[in-house]
Order: structure tokens, then sequence, then C-alpha cells
């Protein structure tokens, strides 16, 4: 193990839905962490105001990518982008997601597959396109972003909790696959965050707010912030033992009854 095992300094690391919420709290770790970061988002503005924003306030250099993970060509494209200006991957966090809060029988086939191509297919894509740079680099960390809803299922997010639960199977047969080539992959599964979508999901879902912290042993809700310290670990030498694994990081929420 290296002597600093939590060090990050002179890594690079691509983060997408990286402009905010869940996304920019595990960014905020990493370039503290050390790390360059490639911050990949559909929001031009915005991806680029958090990119400055992080790059002044950690010295670190951040590069904004525009970009749809749900494409194929933009997955490519990501991988060049970055490659072109840092010379190497080394740690990829699939976080980029959507939700459509319907029942079933009320979800369109195209809004099933808009949020399974955003939160699920994206990951593979992604994964599959910094794969040859963390092989030739000899090694690589692969984080992608589960739910609550990769244990539990969802009556109003169901195309969501399918997503959801599919990254976490994704996650075990990138472990296995490339296991041989030194990368780890894993799984957070973030509890109940205050972000934009879940202040949403509280407008859209009468009590929402009081049943999710009745149930949190923590008594509040994460902020991001909370994601840092899990994000740089297993992005970092000291989890290089640590791969195919889910873990929550959710206040005790999943343990509580």
């Amino acid at each position: 193990m290296a002597a600093h095992p939590f060090d990050l300094t002179g890594k690079v690391a691509i983060v997408t839905g990286g402009n905010g919420g869940i996304g920019l709290g595990m960014a905020r770790g990493l370039a503290r962490a050390g790390a360059r970061l490639a911050l990949v988002g559909r929001n031009t503005e915005k991806t680029a105001q958090a990119a400055q924003e992080l790059a002044k306030e950690t010295g670190v250099e951040v590069l904004a990518v525009t970009a749809d993970v749900s494409s194929e060509g933009d997955c490519s494209r990501i991988a060049r982008e970055v490659l072109d200006r840092f010379g190497r991957i080394d740690i990829l966090f699939n976080n980029a997601g959507i939700n459509i809060r319907k029942p079933p029988h009320e979800l369109s086939l195209e809004e099933w597959r808009e949020v399974i191509d955003v939160n699920l297919t994206s990951a593979f894509l992604l994964s599959n396109a910094v794969y040859p740079a963390m092989k030739a680099a000899g090694g690589g960390k692969i984080v992608n972003i589960g739910s609550m809803t990769s244990i539990f299922g969802s009556g109003f997010a169901p195309a969501y909790a399918t997503s959801k639960g599919g990254i976490v199977q994704l996650t075990k047969s990138q472990a296995i696959a490339w296991a041989a080539d030194n990368i780890q992959s894993n799984a957070i599964l973030p509890g109940w965050f205050d972000t934009e979508l879940t202040k949403k999901a509280r407008v859209e879902i009468s009590g929402l707010h009081e049943r999710v912290l009745a149930r949190i042993p923590a008594g509040r809700w994460a902020n991001p912030d909370d994601m840092a310290g899990t994000a740089v670990w297993l992005a970092s030498p000291a989890s290089d033992y640590v791969t195919g694994v889910a873990i929550p990081v959710d206040g005790g929420y999943a343990a509580m009854l």
C-alpha cells in the first residue's frame, strides 16, 4: 500500500453528474485529496461554473465536459477529451441519474427507456470507454452510484429502482471481469440526501420527508459532503483489496426496521 493510502495526487478522476448535488460533493472530496478532475454534465453553463468554483476552492485542475452519457458516441468523446487534457484516466464515478415518478402502469416505454439509459446504460458505456486507459495505466477505480432503491423497491419510481438494482449487478460483473487488470469496481448506495432531486420528490410525494426522517437513526437528511469520505476511500489505494461491493451511505436507514 502507498505511504499515504488516501492520497490521490497525480490521479485523474471523471465524475458524471458532477456539477451539483451528490456528484459535486464527491468531486470536492476527490479534489481535496489531490485528484485532477473532469466534471461531466448536460448543462454546459452549470458544469463550467461548478468546475471553475471547484478549481478555485481546491487549487486542482478541473475540466468541464458537456455530454449526454446515455450516448455511446458522447462516452467515447468524454474519454478522448480527458486523455487529451490529462494524459491518463485513473478513476471513474458513474453518478449521472434522473427519475420519473409514476407507478408502473402509468410509465410509458419511452420514459422507462430514458431512465434506464441515463442511470444504468451510461455506466456500462462510460466504463467500457475508459477501460483501455485504465488497463494501460496498470489499474483503476470505478465507482457506480446506486441508491436505497438498489435494496428496496419503489412503487412510485419503478424504472429508477430497476436501474439502481442493475447498477449493483453491473458493479459485481465489472469487478470479476477486470480484477486481473487491477481495476476495482464498487458501488455506493446513497441514502436520503438533501439535493435538488429529493427536494422535488418531497414536493411530489406527500409525507415523504417525515417518513424518511423517522427512519434515519442519524436523525437528519444527508448533505452532499457526507459522500466525500467514502468516495475518496473507494478511489484511493486504501481500497485496493475491496471490489464488487455495494456500500450504503445512509445514516443507518437500511439497518432500521
